[in-house]
């Protein structure tokens, strides 16, 4: 290829793709910034991984949590708002849990079933960890699961199912109710007070050139249950019999009908493996920042929204690879603006991404 050609082909690149183009030249020019100011100086090799790390960590809750919402969609084809309360009634669920195993004996039962609600006990007092209180850690882990999946059942028996045939602008509005008045009535029982929910864990450090990174016991926690779920869900969609049917509703309800699938079992399936994932990830969530409020589900769903939206609408895969992204873009970007826009830059990258490649990242692939 003769140098006249290649110019040309670039010259029509720049033409027909000048998104692509425009990302790739912003891509460059931060690399080289970051780059420059790791070798002056004024970055730390330290303070970059830390940040990193804490984008990974961000990048599993809002994978893991995104898993469900995308399976949502490409099997019953709405935008499920009340997807952010899932996460907040299965934090608090799985909390109530843990505090219950952990300071029976030592609290009152209404204060811990409570989650120390107005101050009355605190989980740092309870001594609450990973490497502390397992036995308490475990059990709210599987509540957690279990009390979302009845949650959304629930909600789909009374709410969702009477009204599924209608349009999807329908179903999103109802979504929006129910997650109101799941919100408003976590703040009424819990109160609407932030409390403090674990002890210091332990660390350990990963040390680099000039410094290290600090890795504790509960981020390990989340890398092994989020990895541990997403293994799973891959199994289940690509070697069982409900897989395959999710995988074959998901690209075609009526034919999937027609050839026998049991559409409403698959269905109550979907609400089943994605609350019971929504729930953990608010619980293991709440387990990494060490804080539990009624509204953390609400402020979390934007960016797992936008995970899914960038990974592609209907896509396990593109779920996790999207929210891996959005995590990272959010605590990378701290380099170069104000912490105050860190969402702001991971909805930022997402349309910049969208004009690039608007069908998502993992675009054409439903459910799988």
């Amino acid at each position: 290829m003769g140098i006249a050609e290649t110019y040309t082909r670039g010259r029509q690149f720049a033409i027909t793709r000048p998104g692509s183009v425009l990302v790739a030249v912003v891509g460059a020019v931060l690399l080289f910034d970051l780059v420059a100011g790791l070798a002056t100086g004024r970055h730390s090799f330290s303070g970059i991984g830390s940040l990193v790390w804490d984008g990974l960590m961000r990048g599993l809750v809002v994978g893991l949590a995104g898993i469900g919402l995308s399976m949502t969609y490409s099997i019953l084809n709405f935008a499920n708002f009340a997807h952010g309360d899932y996460i907040t009634a299965g934090a608090f669920s799985g909390w109530a849990t843990t505090y219950l195993v952990a300071g029976f004996g030592r609290a009152d039962v209404g204060a811990l079933l409570l989650v120390g609600a107005g101050g009355s006990v605190f989980g740092g007092t309870l001594g609450i960890g990973v490497t502390t209180t397992p036995v308490a850690v475990i059990a709210g882990i599987l509540v957690a699961g279990i009390a979302t999946v009845a949650l959304a059942l629930f909600v789909d028996r009374t709410t969702f199912r009477p009204i599924r045939d209608a349009d999807g602008i329908t179903l999103l509005i109802t979504s929006v109710g129910v997650a109101f008045a799941l919100r408003y009535l976590m703040q009424f029982v819990f109160g609407s007070d932030v409390r403090g929910t674990t002890s210091q864990p332990p660390a350990a450090s990963l040390y680099l050139v000039d410094g290290a990174v600090r890795i504790n016991a509960h981020d390990v926690a989340l890398v092994v249950v989020a990895g541990g779920l997403m293994l799973g869900v891959h199994l289940l969609l690509q070697l069982t019999k409900l897989g395959k049917a999710m995988r074959a509703m998901a690209d075609n309800e009526d034919l999937a009908q027609i050839t026998g699938i049991p559409t409403e079992r698959v269905v109550r399936a979907v609400w089943v493996i994605g609350g019971g994932l929504t729930g953990m990830a608010g619980y293991m969530f709440i387990l990494w920042k060490g804080t539990l409020g009624f509204n953390d589900g609400w402020l979390l769903l934007l960016l797992i929204f936008a995970a899914v939206i960038l990974g592609g609408i209907g896509s396990i895969y593109g779920a996790i690879v999207g929210g891996l992204a959005i995590g990272l873009t959010a605590s990378v970007s701290i380099v170069w603006i104000p912490s105050a826009f860190a969402r702001a830059a991971a909805f930022f990258v997402m349309i910049v991404l969208l004009l690039v490649k608007p069908e998502g990242l993992f675009s054409g692939r439903s459910t799988a």
